[in-house]
């Protein structure tokens, strides 16, 4: 009578270790949290500044001081009456640039609503009705994006005339675009999951499923576009000022700081370099922040 030994084999060393593996994608969630707060943090600080600019003992910022004209900044030379310089007009530019800073940050968060609201409807509608309507907002869209942005805001400007709710009005007309193409596909992908079908099923009617369930899919999606947003509207904002199309005195922003020194930078290059710098930051930090809330909450983005 034989008798045979079975034998388990012990298990492979070299194999995945799955505590550690959720060890590690739970540090990597936890690095893109740090990354979002990080990134947060400054933009905080920079608009909390501006919006507190008139508790400050700072000078009014429209105030002009022929005497004082053209002072450069305290690290090129100047003195601390007077920390960023002065303009051509003799008005101090950190009063200008904590006050501006409000009109931009609201231009900034106006044109992202302006632009994001709509084109995120538009596009929910599309993607989820598909059909007549998905086709005609698919050609609407290319039509959007094959124009010009200049052609699109000079006409309105001239006829409406410069002001903040003109400039509001052409960052909508140009930004709905790009953010309903991206919600229609999210939506489209949404639709055919087998929790819409068990819906459908159901007889839950279409508005429903709509605004009950595929919105808040959603989301995330609609926050990172609006997120992006904010810095295009500053851009645009900024350029059209630069152009003489966007904000005019007595209202300050940094794209109307920096069209001011246009004239004067070999005399005055700081006019148009700290609100250029400005500009440069606030955008950068506000397109990191959206691309790390993009990884965060996308989950075909997380790398795990």
């Amino acid at each position: 009578m034989s008798s045979s030994i079975i034998t388990v084999p012990d298990a492979d060393p070299d194999g995945p270790d799955e505590p550690t593996a959720v060890a590690v994608s739970g540090a990597r969630w936890t690095q893109r949290g740090n990354a979002v707060l990080w990134l947060a943090i400054p933009l905080i600080v920079i608009a909390v500044l501006c919006f507190v600019a008139p508790l400050l003992p700072l000078p009014d910022p429209n105030e002009q001081n022929l005497r004082n004209t053209q002072e450069p900044p305290v690290f090129a030379g100047g003195d601390w009456a007077h920390p960023l310089g002065t303009d051509k007009l003799g008005r101090d530019l950190l009063s200008r640039m904590l006050h501006g800073g409000q009109l931009t940050f609201l231009i900034g968060l106006a044109g992202a609503f302006v632009a994001v609201v709509p084109g995120a409807l538009i596009g929910l509608f599309a993607g989820f009705k598909r059909g007549k309507v998905d086709a005609v907002v698919s050609q609407l869209v290319s039509a959007q994006l094959a124009l010009p942005f200049v052609l699109v805001a000079l006409p309105i400007i001239v006829a409406q005339g410069q002001s903040v709710w003109v400039l509001l009005l052409v960052l909508g007309l140009t930004g709905w675009a790009p953010c309903a193409r991206v919600v229609r596909a999210e939506a489209m992908s949404i639709r055919e999951r087998p929790f819409i079908l068990s819906l459908r099923a159901a007889g839950v009617s279409g508005m429903q499923i709509m605004f009950r369930h595929v919105l808040p899919n959603l989301a995330a999606v609609i926050v990172v576009l609006a997120t992006l947003q904010i810095g295009t509207a500053i851009l645009i904002e900024s350029a059209l000022s630069f152009l003489g199309l966007g904000v005019v005195d007595p209202d300050v922003s940094w794209g109307s700081i920096l069209a001011s020194g246009q004239d004067i930078l070999k005399q005055a290059w700081w006019v148009s370099a700290i609100p250029g710098v400005a500009i440069t930051i606030v955008v950068l930090l506000v397109n990191l922040l959206g691309d790390a809330m993009l990884i965060r909450y996308d989950p075909r983005k997380r790398q795990f």
